[in-house]
């Protein structure tokens, strides 16, 4: 069955259109098309409460452009979900009936508890030879998902308000992102229980990003980044050096998407943060850090097969 999942976030939108083999393991997928737009569907909306305009027409666009591929790719089944940004949009009726007359297909906002159980399981393909708790998370632009779980699936997840974008337009000063960030932060205590994890998952494209500098890579390459093992170390130095560069610096690197440039500096503060909250809470408990390449992409694709 050809399935193909559209993840609609803050910053981006995504596009998989796969052919889905279900067997006793589960949805499979073999990608056709992976593609992604920066359309930055969230633009002012932590500011206005509402998608401006010109957001919606980038994110109108993209998605005419995707229902393009979906017919000629002859995809059977599509599941389209929406994330942060349309869960907190005064004007996301709009949204929705458009993309909905588009597509032919309505829009899902998702909850932040089902975003966090999709990225569990879209993030699965780089746990299998891995014992133990896992941690998987998914960091968005305007949320960011923490699911803990275990060979056996999902155990516990939330969904935090801290994202690049969120946090880009939200604080000037670093200062006051950082209490902010970890003043969330203090929110996963009591609903999701790190201090046991032993693998650490690391899935969309702040990560992926992070993983590309700290590889040094000159050009962006998936094949390197899936499955990519690091140190919190390592993360650091990454993380350390992406907050040094100025504008022109980021937008010269050759793996860096044009359209992360402006909130990458925030992601990598989060990122930072997150480190050292997971270290007090473990009280220093060795994990590793996995990036993939696979998250709530491959989720929404593979449930829309379930459909």
């Amino acid at each position: 069955m050809r399935v193909a999942g559209i993840d609609c976030g803050t910053n981006s939108i995504r596009l998989l259109i796969a052919d889905a083999i279900i067997d006793a393991d589960g949805v499979q997928l073999q990608d056709v098309v992976r593609t992604m737009r920066v359309v930055r569907l969230g633009q002012g909306v932590d500011a206005t409460g509402g998608f401006a305009p010109e957001a919606l027409e980038r994110t109108f666009a993209a998605v005419r452009e995707y229902k393009a591929l979906c017919e000629e790719h002859g995809v059977q089944q599509i599941r389209f979900a929406a994330t942060s940004a349309a869960r907190d949009a005064s004007n996301r009726e709009v949204f929705l009936s458009t993309v909905t007359d588009i597509l032919g297909v309505s829009p899902e906002v998702i909850t932040g508890d089902e975003e966090a159980s999709l990225s569990f399981t879209g993030a699965a393909s780089v746990r299998s030879t891995k014992d133990g708790k896992l941690l998987v998370i998914d960091l968005g632009g305007g949320s960011t998902e923490f699911v803990l779980g275990d060979g056996s699936g999902p155990l516990a997840a939330t969904s935090l308000d801290i994202g690049c974008v969120r946090v880009t337009e939200r604080f000037a000063e670093r200062a006051d992102a950082i209490d902010f960030i970890d003043g969330t932060l203090a929110n996963l205590t009591g609903r999701v229980d790190v201090s046991q994890v032993d693998t650490v998952i690391v899935v969309a494209g702040t990560f992926t990003t992070l993983t590309a500098q700290a590889l040094k890579l000159s050009t962006y390459d998936s094949s390197a980044i899936h499955g990519a093992e690091l140190s919190f170390a390592d993360m650091r130095r990454a993380t350390g050096e992406m907050l040094s560069y100025s504008r022109e610096e980021r937008a010269a690197l050759g793996f860096m998407h044009p359209g992360r440039v402006d909130v990458i500096q925030a992601g990598a503060l989060i990122v930072q943060r997150i480190l050292g909250y997971l270290e007090e809470v473990s009280q220093n408990r060795p994990m590793t850090l996995i990036a993939s390449e696979h998250d709530i992409l491959d989720g929404i694709a593979a449930s829309a097969a379930l459909n």
